[in-house]
Formats: structure tokens, sequence, C-alpha cells
């Protein structure tokens, strides 16, 4: 094979055309094999292989600066540099990530995971670099999803009008997560419409120009009366008028071709904009039809595409199934999604409603704004946004919604621990930040009939809400739910030693962990919090013990466990509070089970640490 002599860009260099058309293929095997095992991002990295196989073999890096945007896209380029064989470790504990990671190794510019930062910081490197006289390329490459996010927007801006040398690749599938919606997409569209009218053109000119003696002079008059036809098919091009000089667009599996446009873009000056098409899932047929569900996918079957576990219900479809359920009867209710209809759960209530279903594409600050519009004009929005995805819109948050106390209601989905996807998605500080939040409730369901329960009562409230909810299914059913009461907790055991808040997911640990205790003669009340904000101040103080202990699946800066202790100082309560949550750091990728174990917060170290805390406070008490 000859992927077993590539282990650099510099091996790269050294094959031909047809070998690096046969390595392309062997690229496409190991990832889909890997991934298979893995799961990961699959469709994207299938789209890129002849496109990365030609950047490193025209660029320098890691001299030359690549930064990717989102970074899911770079399993070909981590192939490529070095980590060829530790593929199989993607993902995994302490294995290589998902996502590019400059600590990691050297080719790795810039750490990313979220969408429309890579011009922006692309411009600071070559800007970096014209300060301190050097003379390295600097390359973003950005999908057209990803383009749709006003930071994205905002660099385009700043770039074309600096003049400073770099090249933007725009890496064009027509996909983000869900297909792309909008006016860029449109522009797009109509840009594609310009190599099928080349090639159009080309074609029709070889053939009228083979008509004896007559042949020339139609083609001549034709071209003085096309252009304003051209004008009315091909729109000005908003790329070169902002200051960019447009090449494309350009086949983006053709390496060849990519190779010499390429080697073109290096010696311009000034902002360069190569618009490239690939086609997301390129090589293996289930992911070319089923892009969205190859974007991101769980182990599955090579053979059939099938994947090897499937839920039949999680915490997305449950929030879905809801929601149109709710909106029959209300018409007020109106849906909102920043390009993951499916992801979020939305898909059903798109069909249903569509008239009442918005997807602004990967826009979150214009979602919360469009929301907070809706809101004040007596609509019912409700915005499902992955956690870590709402930190990109918190100013709109304060400033457009609570500030004006208006009933948006948004869902932190994949809220807490996600896993293998680690720094960047982890949902970590949705309920520290919305704690702080004046106006707002925060709220968080212990199983799929809280989460319905919660958005009933959300839709009913007229105020902003943030209901908070993990990936996947529950971890335990509970039998009753007691009515959603505004910052009200739920008391589901009662004992005289110890009192247990959690929340969330985390509610069935506190019973887990109760039953352990229970077993070593330690009694438990334990508490559903429901509400982070705003907060059962009675539960706590009618249910004060020797020892308050907190779970939460998220920072313990700034949330339950943070306003446990606040609680207890400003009460002058005589007791001890034991926070078990996730330090003030940014949590790595594994599987959740290996991260929780890490951080201790599988049931059997909280108890373990729980029945040492009460042995040295009793130490404590015999010396007194």
């Amino acid at each position: 094979m000859i992927l077993d002599n590539v282990n650099y860009p510099d091996d790269l260099k050294k094959l031909n055309l047809d070998e690096k058309i046969i390595l392309a293929k062997e690229i496409r095997e190991k990832i889909i094999n890997t991934v298979s095992n893995t799961g990961g991002h699959l469709a994207s990295n299938l789209g890129v292989v002849e496109l990365t196989i030609a950047i490193h073999s025209v660029f320098n890096a890691p001299l030359d600066k690549i930064v990717w945007d989102v970074g899911h896209q770079t399993y070909v380029h981590k192939i490529l540099t070095g980590r060829k064989n530790k593929l199989d470790t993607l993902r995994k504990l302490n294995g290589i990530s998902g996502f590019p990671k400059a600590s990691e190794s050297i080719y790795d510019s810039f750490n990313t995971g979220h969408s429309s930062t890579s011009i922006s910081v692309a411009l600071g490197m070559a800007r970096s670099r014209d300060i301190k006289g050097e003379n390295n390329k600097v390359i973003a490459v950005i999908g057209d999803g990803a383009l749709t996010g006003g930071m994205a927007l905002e660099a385009l801006n700043d770039v074309g009008s600096s003049n400073t040398n770099m090249i933007v690749i725009l890496n064009d599938n027509e996909m983000s997560i869900s297909k792309n919606v909008g006016g860029i997409s449109m522009m797009l569209s109509k840009l594609r419409t310009k190599s099928v009218y080349v090639k159009i053109n080309t074609k029709g000119k070889r053939a009228i120009k083979k008509v004896p003696f007559i042949g020339n002079k139609i083609v001549k008059l034709v071209q003085n009366g096309k252009r304003g036809i051209k004008q009315l098919v091909i729109p000005k091009m908003y790329f070169e008028d902002i200051g960019f000089k447009y090449i494309g667009p350009v086949d983006g599996h053709n390496i060849e071709n990519l190779e010499k446009i390429l080697n073109i873009c290096k010696e311009q000056d000034g902002p360069i904009l190569l618009h490239v098409l690939t086609k997301k899932g390129k090589g293996y047929k289930p992911a070319e039809e089923n892009p969205d569900i190859f974007h991101s996918t769980s182990k599955f079957d090579v053979t059939t595409g099938k994947k090897l576990s499937t839920s039949t219900k999680d915490y997305s479809k449950v929030f879905g199934d809801k929601l149109v359920s709710l909106a029959k009867n209300n018409k007020k209710i109106v849906a909102i999604t920043a390009a993951m209809k499916d992801g979020t759960g939305l898909s059903k209530f798109a069909k249903k409603y569509p008239k009442r279903f918005f997807d602004v594409g990967i826009a979150e600050q214009h979602a919360v704004g469009l929301a907070a519009g809706l809101a004040k004009s007596g609509l019912i929005p409700v915005l499902p946004i992955y956690s870590s995805f709402i930190q990109r819109a918190y100013d709109q948050l304060i400033h457009d919604v609570a500030m004006q106390n208006l009933p948006v209601i948004i869902c932190a989905d994949r809220a807490g621990l996600v896993g293998n996807d680690g720094e960047t998605h982890q949902g970590m500080f949705d309920l520290a930040f919305t704690n702080l939040i004046p106006n707002f409730v925060v709220m968080a369901p212990k199983d799929f009939n809280e989460l319905e329960a919660m958005l009933e009562y959300a839709v009913s409230l007229n105020r902003p809400v943030l209901i908070r909810y993990p990936r996947g299914g529950e971890d335990m059913t509970f039998e009753s739910c007691d009515e959603i009461k505004l910052g009200k907790a739920e008391i589901l055991r009662k004992g005289n030693d110890i009192t247990i808040f959690t929340i969330g997911k985390m509610v069935s640990k506190g019973i887990e962990l109760s039953n352990i205790l229970e077993s070593n003669g330690i009694n438990c009340t334990v508490i559903n919090s429901r509400f982070i904000k705003p907060f059962d101040e009675k539960v706590l103080l009618e249910n004060n013990k020797k020892l308050i202990v907190s779970i939460e699946d998220g920072m313990i800066t700034g949330g339950l466990g943070s306003q446990l202790e606040s609680l207890v100082i400003s009460n002058n309560l005589n007791c001890n509070v034991e926070k078990f949550g996730y330090p003030d750091e940014f949590i790595k990728h594994g599987s959740i089970k290996e991260i929780e174990k890490l951080y201790g917060l599988d049931v059997e170290s909280i108890a373990e640490s729980i029945l040492q805390s009460l042995k040295m406070n009793s130490i404590k008490t015999l010396k007194k």
C-alpha cells in the first residue's frame, strides 16, 4: 500500500499523480474502517481527501499555517501529519482528538471545534507574520455551512479590505450538518452555475466555430450580446466586491487541477478565495446518500452502513415530540434551529408546522435575537441548541432576552458531559453562566417525563427559561413526577444523616448513592433540585444535616454546589458541604464512563469519598 510509506507531508510530495489517486482511495478505506469502530465524523472527512492531499502537496506545513474551520474534517490531515498509526485511538481517552489540537502536533496550528472562526484566526496569523517580517503562507479552510456564521462574514469583510496575503479555501459541499439554508447558500448555488455555464459556453463555441466560413463571425456576434444575458445568469461576485481575488468553482476531487490552482494561489498577492466543490461522504455510498446521518456517527457496520447500536428514544426525540404536541393546541409556539434540525429533534415539528419553523443556519447569535423579536411580538419561541454552542450567543441572552424579560425558551441539548468530542463540545458552562443572568429560570429534568413537564411549564411561564438535558437516553426512569412549581425542589427520599442535592441526569446517581450509603448504615435525604434558579432555599433549611452533598453534571463553580455553599454560609448553617462536579478546567475527550471515573463522579467514587469524609468528621468530633 502507498499509504504505508506516507507518514508526513514530505513523503506525500515524492508521489506522482497516479500514486496520489491510489493514496486517496486507501485513505478513504482507512477512515471508513476506523470510524466504523470508534465513531466520529465520517462524511465531512471523506469529502476532503483529495483537497487535503493537494494542500499538503503544495504548501509546507508546519511553516505554512493551515487553519481548519470547525476541525471535524481533519482526519485526513492527521493521517498525513504523523498520526496515521494512532488513528485507532481517535476520540478515545488519552488518544488523538477528533479536532485539531496544537498540543497534539505541530501541524495543528490552532485548536478548533466550533464553526466560523478560521478566517479570523488566519488573518491574525497573517498579520503577525507581516509584523515580524516572515514569509510563510496562511490558509483558512472553511465550509459553506460555516460561512453562514456572522463571525466568518465579519472576518471576510476585514480580510477583503486589508490587502493581506492569505488564502481562504471555501469547501462547498452544500451541507453543514443539516442541508444549508439562507442567502449565503443561495449565492453559492448561483456561483456553482458559473462552472456549468462555462462548460456549456466552451462546448458551444467549439461547435459553432466548426461551421464553414461564418462560424467565427457568429461567435463574435453572440459574444457582443451575451454579456448582458450573462449578468442575468451570474450575479456580480460578492467576494470580488469586498476585496478578494475569487477563483472557482473548481472540482475538489481532482488532485491534479487542485494542485495547479493552489500553486497559482500561492504566488498571488492580496487575499484569495478559492471556491472548491466537494461531495460530502465521497467514496462510501451510505454516507453519500445520507451525509447528515454520517456527519457524526456512532459505530457502524461497514458493509451495510447500519449503526451497531441504536436507541429508540433519547432526550432530543422526547423534546421534539412534546413540542409538536404542545404546538397543536398553542398556535403561538414557534421553533428555531441553528442548522441542527435533526440533531435537536425538530424534524417532526418542521414537517408538521413549516410556517412556524425557522432554520437560520450556523448563526446562534441571530437565532437568539430572532427569538427575542418573535417573543416581543407575542409568540413563544423555543430554541434548542447544543449547550456548548449557546456560549456563542451569551450577549443576546443577556441583552435581547433577559433584559426585557421575554418568554424565550432555550433548550440546552447535549448539556453536561458529552464524552468523545472533547473540550470544545462538553456542555459544562450553561448552568453557571445562565445562573448569573437576571430574570432567567434555569432547570433540568431527571428523566423523560420531567422534561415533558418542564417544557409544558416553560411554555406557560411567560419569562426567559433555560432547560438543560444530556445527550442520549435516561439513566433511570422514576415512577412519579411531582407537579412543576417555580423554584420548588422535589424530595425523593427522607433520611436523618445526610442530604444529597442533585439535578438533571445526576438525580439517578443520587438514588444509587443513597442505596450504597444506606447499606453502610447512613440514611439519606435525596433531593431533586430541579431549579438552579430560582433555587429552593426552603428545602435546604428544612433538610439541614451535618453533611450536605451536591452532585451535578457541570462546573462546580457557579453551579449547584456553589449555590448550596453560598446559602449555607448566608444562613449560618452548622454543616459541611461536599461538592461533586467538574473542576475549573476544560474536560478532555473519552467515553462518559471513563471521564466520570477520572473526575470521581462515578457512584462508587462518590460513596467512598463521602464515607471517608464522615469518618474524618467523626474523629474530629471525638477529639473535641
